[in-house]
């Protein structure tokens, strides 16, 4: 499946009138396996991808090239359309177009872009946002860098959870004019702040981290939210799994459960790749 047809899938969800909660992945592997249980759509976070690729925190050490050498491998096993988190587009407003040029490249079905002040300022007690003026302009980078029409393109914002409310209003009534496709809203913590948003709302509502709470898809769908992120619980039970089999291992005691060889040949596509093989040698024999 092209990177067109990924994109045009995802766009269809976004344009409909449900709410998805997209599977958090890492890696090629959780990419199959998300499609194989019929997620929709997939959400590539940059501090899930820190720590699978560099095993270090989100304090945005991972680089561009890094993150999206990771998000290539997805495109390659799967056809699963994959949101990415580009967290503040690795730079200013240039680097940002280079960060789409890459992502797009890299086969995404979309990407994020924050308006928060990264790397945090030395000194700085707490994340905050960027000035709004240069919100907007690093928005209006990323829809102008973009190729292909298809790919999507969400600001993000987590002002609520930093300047509060009204901030957070103002800038998402902004990112709606500069030609992105959705807002992706993080620090949500109750319905009636969905409900702010929603009466502002000309474009699908994104919403990151949310708690259990609203984690109602019918009351969201309702009020324009079309992306929902449960979280990135994958990674930490994958996690908790490989630490759990090393122990026994170690010491030396009965093994977990683990996923049978059936199923990870099926994943892998063992026999399509036996098949090929076969098929080739055969032809070089003729």
């Amino acid at each position: 499946m092209t990177a067109t047809v990924r994109r045009q899938r995802l766009r269809a969800l976004l344009t409909g009138d449900r709410c998805y909660f997209p599977a958090s992945v890492f890696d090629a592997l959780s990419a199959k396996i998300a499609e194989d249980i019929g997620f929709e759509c997939g959400m590539y976070a940059g501090s899930v991808a820190s720590l699978a690729v560099l095993g270090a925190p989100d304090i945005i050490l991972l680089t561009l090239s890094e993150f999206a050498e990771q998000a290539r491998r997805f495109g390659r096993a799967s056809a699963l359309p994959v949101i990415a988190d580009a967290d503040h587009g690795y730079g200013n407003a240039l680097n940002v177009m280079r960060t789409v040029e890459e992502l797009e490249h890299a086969g995404l079905a979309a990407l994020t872009i924050e308006d928060t002040d990264l790397p945090r300022p030395f000194g700085a007690p707490k994340p905050r946002p960027l000035p709004l003026a240069e919100g907007i302009g690093k928005m209006r980078a990323a829809v102008a860098a973009r190729r292909d029409s298809a790919l999507c393109i969400f600001a993000r914002t987590g002002a609520l959870g930093m300047t509060g409310l009204d901030d957070a209003l103002e800038r998402f009534r902004a990112y709606q004019d500069t030609g992105v496709d959705g807002v992706f809203l993080t620090g949500v913590s109750s319905m009636q702040e969905v409900d702010a948003f929603a009466k502002e709302a000309r474009l699908p509502i994104l919403l990151g981290g949310l708690p259990a709470k609203l984690q109602d898809r019918e009351e969201l769908a309702a009020r324009g939210v079309r992306i929902a992120l449960q979280g990135h619980h994958p990674f930490m039970a994958a996690l908790s799994a490989l630490r759990a089999a090393m122990q026994a291992l170690r010491d030396g005691a009965p093994l977990p459960d683990t996923l049978p060889k059936a199923d990870l040949d099926r994943l892998s596509g063992e026999a399509l790749w036996q098949a090929r093989s076969d098929d080739f040698l055969d032809r070089k024999s003729d």
